[in-house]
């Protein structure tokens, strides 16, 4: 791993960028400015290096960029409505950022912020992690099933304490994100956290994705996309789940073959007439670590399989995006990236039949989610 300056921030404070390499010569940069995937380089079908993710050339892009480009999202991952929720008998009001709801934790992102940079996870002991602040061995009800032992590849750790009343939630939050990148092609992910108040949790990573290169300006419409989902839960008009589970069979959100993005994305259907594409929750099938979904694109050759623990995948298929420079100075445009953010389903802190979200105190949290290209 090699590690270089990022510029600086408005503040005066430094940030770092991070390079993690294998031996196949992929390669992937993370800034500790948002626990943020900056560059995953991989190679295409005829040899070349391509980078596939969307983001910005130093920190200041980040800190004034209106895209959450690779960060890391909490306290809470995707909206809650009404920007408000009751637990243990206190409802607790956030920041209305998304129309009525609270989007992406509303206020003070956490990918707006200097992470701490330790040694790689590996190297530390989660029991230790957890003993800090009084945690049990527990996964909280509703989480993952189980975490993988951890790789072995270039990898880097960042550490964000998140204090009681950040962004009008409860507890004290001590949370660890570490990317790993290993020599079978696969970039993990790894989420650990505590928290001595009952808090929602709801922790992704929210890269965009293009897989014929973030300055090919190719459509991410040609991407070939796979979910392995039955069901997947509407949005009302504010993209908010409205608490109704729905099969995909015989919907445009029918991902269980893989077809095109584009093939159904302008279909005259209430769903995506209200998110004005994709913007939606699929419920994932099976249990713990497993492959959930996969993309591809024709242009480029480039195949990635998604795997995760977590019962959800919001597919995003980048319909907000507005004109802007991003890396390279290459302008980023409508649809030229597509996010598959793992996470528990948006809003479960309001909805009773949608699982996890809530993480208990003194109990640790572990997930991993992986993107893997062969």
């Amino acid at each position: 791993m090699k590690m270089r300056g990022f510029g600086k921030l408005k503040d005066g404070r430094s940030a770092g960028l991070y390079i993690l390499r294998n031996a196949s010569g992929m390669e992937a940069s993370v800034t500790d400015y948002g626990a943020t995937l900056v560059s995953l380089v991989v190679h295409d079908s005829k040899g070349e290096r391509i980078d596939v993710v969307l983001g910005y050339s130093d920190v200041s892009g980040y800190e004034d960029g209106q895209n959450t480009y690779g960060g890391t999202v909490g306290r809470f991952a995707n909206r809650i409505g009404g920007a408000s929720f009751t637990l243990d008998g206190e409802t607790y009001e956030l920041t209305a950022n998304n129309g009525t709801n609270s989007l992406h934790g509303g206020r003070d992102f956490y990918t707006k912020r200097l992470w701490q940079t330790s040694i790689p996870f590996s190297s530390m002991s989660s029991r230790n992690i957890a003993a800090k602040a009084g945690a049990s061995e527990s996964m909280n009800d509703g989480g993952p099933a189980y975490v993988q032992d951890l790789p072995t590849g270039d990898s880097v750790t960042f550490i964000l304490d998140s204090p009681d009343g950040d962004q009008g939630y409860p507890g004290d939050l001590h949370l660890e994100v570490t990317y790993t990148l290993t020599n079978e092609g696969e970039l993990h992910i790894d989420y650990s956290a505590v928290s001595n108040a009952d808090t929602p949790f709801n922790p992704t990573n929210h890269s965009y994705f293009n897989l014929a290169g973030h300055d090919s300006g190719v459509s991410v419409e040609e991407h070939l996309c796979k979910i392995k989902a039955e069901c997947y839960t509407p949005n009302d008009e504010g993209n908010l789940p409205t608490g109704e589970i729905a099969p995909v069979e015989g919907t445009p959100f029918d991902f269980r073959c893989a077809k095109p993005i584009g093939m159904d994305i302008d279909e005259d259907d209430e769903q995506l007439r209200f998110c004005k594409g994709y913007d939606h929750n699929f419920c994932l099938d099976g249990e713990g670590y497993r492959e959930v979904a996969a993309l591809g694109s024709e242009t480029s050759g480039v195949r990635m399989t998604v795997l995760t623990d977590m019962p959800g995948v919001q597919l995003y298929t980048g319909n907000g995006i507005t004109e802007e420079n991003g890396k390279c100075n290459f302008t980023y445009k409508y649809r030229m990236g597509v996010c598959l953010e793992t996470q528990f389903w948006p809003d479960a802190v309001n909805k009773e039949n949608f699982p996890g979200g809530i993480l208990k105190a003194g109990e640790k949290f572990t997930s991993r989610t992986t993107y893997k290209f062969v």
